[in-house]
C-alpha cells in the first residue's frame, strides 16, 4: 500500500493525478469520434497549432501561463480553418491537416525568434513535452472547468454526433446539422488540447487522443462500449504512468503514452485472435 499512498500523500502528485485522470478521459473520449472519422493525424496539427499560439503569447511579453490564452483562439480558429478546408470537398484530412501543421509551427518559430534578446529565457522542452509534475491549482481549475464543459457539450450531442459520423449523408437527410457539429468537434479538440499541453506537451498530446480511442475500437462493436474502453483506458494509463514514473524517477508524460501503447499492443493481439 505505501507503493501507492507515498505518491498520494505529495500535495503536487495529487494535482497530477487529478488532472492527469481528467485529461486522460476526455481526451479518449473525444478521440473516439476523431478515430471514427478517419481524422487521427488533427490532434498532432492541433497540438503543434497550440505551440504557434503559445509562440505568439510570448512575442506579446506574456508568460508561458498567459501565453495559454493566446494559444486557445489560436487554435480555435485553426481548427474551424481546418473543418471549413474539410468541408469544402477539395482536400483530404491529412493533406487539409498538414498545411496547418507546418505553418502554424512555423509560426511558432518565427514568433520565438521575433522575440527581443532582454526577454526572459522561455523553457521550450518544457512546452514541447509537458510537465504534468508542475501543475497548479490554477491550471487543475481549468482543466477541470474544460471537462465539465466538454462533458455536458457531448452529452447533449452524442446520439446526432455519432449519427453523423457513422453516416453523414443519411444524417444530413434527416435533418442533423452535420457541418454544425464538424465545427463543433474540431473546435472543441482544439480548447482540450490546448489545455493538455501542459499535462504531456505538444509532442506528445495526441497520442492521448489517438492511442485509448484505437485501442478501444480493436476491441468493441458499439460506439458506446468503445467510448466506455477507450475513457477507461485513458484515465487507467495516466494514473498506472505517473505511479509508475513516480518510482522509476523517469519522465511522466512518456511514461503514460509507452503504458498506452501497451494497452494498445494487447488490444491488437486481442482482435488478432479473434479474428483467427
Amino acid at each position: 500500500m505505501s507503493w501507492l499512498l507515498d505518491p498520494l500523500s505529495q500535495g503536487f502528485m495529487q494535482r497530477a493525478f487529478i488532472a492527469g485522470m481528467l485529461v486522460g478521459g476526455l481526451c479518449a473520449c473525444i478521440g473516439v469520434f476523431v478515430v471514427k472519422r478517419g481524422l487521427s493525424f488533427i490532434g498532432d496539427g492541433l497540438a503543434h497549432a497550440t505551440f504557434g499560439g503559445i509562440a505568439l503569447g510570448l512575442w506579446l511579453e506574456l508568460g508561458v501561463q498567459q501565453a495559454v490564452w493566446v494559444a486557445l483562439p489560436f487554435t480555435v480558429v485553426v481548427s474551424l480553418g481546418i473543418a471549413y478546408v474539410l468541408r469544402s470537398g477539395r482536400l483530404g484530412g491529412d493533406v487539409a491537416t498538414g498545411v496547418f501543421f507546418a505553418v502554424s509551427f512555423a509560426l511558432g518559430v518565427l514568433f520565438l525568434g521575433l522575440r527581443p534578446p532582454e526577454a526572459p529565457m522561455v523553457n521550450v522542452e518544457s512546452v514541447l513535452f509537458g510537465s504534468i509534475l508542475a501543475i497548479g491549482h490554477a491550471d487543475l481549475y481549468m482543466v477541470a472547468g474544460v471537462t465539465v464543459v466538454a462533458t455536458l457539450l457531448l452529452g447533449a450531442t452524442w446520439s446526432r454526433l455519432a449519427y453523423a459520423t457513422f453516416d453523414p449523408a443519411l444524417a444530413r437527410l434527416s435533418g442533423v446539422p452535420v457541418a454544425a457539429l464538424d465545427y463543433m468537434l474540431l473546435a472543441l479538440t482544439a480548447v482540450v488540447i490546448v489545455v493538455s499541453v501542459k499535462t504531456v506537451g505538444v509532442v506528445l498530446v495526441s497520442s492521448f487522443i489517438v492511442i485509448p480511442a484505437a485501442a478501444a475500437g480493436l476491441v468493441a462493436r458499439s460506439i458506446g462500449r468503445m467510448s466506455l474502453l477507450a475513457v477507461t483506458l485513458g484515465v487507467f494509463g495516466a494514473a498506472s504512468g505517473l505511479l509508475a514514473s513516480y518510482h522509476l524517477n523517469v519522465a511522466s508524460g512518456a511514461t503514460i503514452i509507452l503504458l498506452l501503447g501497451f494497452f494498445f499492443a494487447l488490444a491488437l493481439g486481442f482482435h488478432t485472435l479473434r479474428r483467427s
